[in-house]
């Protein structure tokens, strides 16, 4: 049985092993190389622990063996990551815990969800209600610019 719960500071690295897994496996196809190769070389940033440090980080995992990870700005109503192991897509993982995003954000007053998605990563953001705005370059802080799309959905 999948078990939902909030993330632990002393996970940072599990968390950032598991986030370069999954997008090593995702993105492969939908980016060039170069650009992989630099978000995948890139450390955990400083705001992963403050979300965690917010609780608004949450984990999935089955037997004590974690399975994927979410995070959002439950202030600005940015979904900062979702992330599930590669082994284990098609379980609605993913699902989970961008549901148990949007509840803490609603329950703590936001009215929107808004992220940069992936290009690989946009019907599943459109699967669960959001709306694509435009595309756009993230700036991402190792300095490359990797091809994304804003979306938003109304949660208030």
């Amino acid at each position: 049985m999948i078990a939902l719960r909030p993330a632990r500071g002393d996970e940072l690295a599990a968390l950032w092993a598991l986030r370069t897994r999954a997008v090593a496996n995702g993105c492969a196809g939908h980016y060039a190389q170069d650009v992989l190769d630099v978000w995948l070389s890139s450390p955990a940033p400083d705001s992963l622990s403050h979300l965690i440090a917010t609780g608004g980080t949450t984990v999935a995992e089955e037997a004590g063996r974690m399975l994927g990870y979410a995070a959002v700005d439950v202030v600005s109503g940015e979904v900062d990551a979702v992330f599930v192991e590669p082994d284990e897509h098609g379980r609605g993982i993913g699902a989970m815990l961008l549901a148990a995003c949007e509840d803490l954000a609603r329950a703590l007053g936001c009215k929107r969800l808004y992220l940069s998605a992936s290009l690989n990563a946009v019907p599943f953001y459109r699967r669960a209600g959001f709306t694509a705005l435009r595309e756009a370059l993230y700036a991402h802080r190792s300095g490359i610019g990797i091809p994304s799309v804003y979306m938003e959905k109304q949660i208030g």
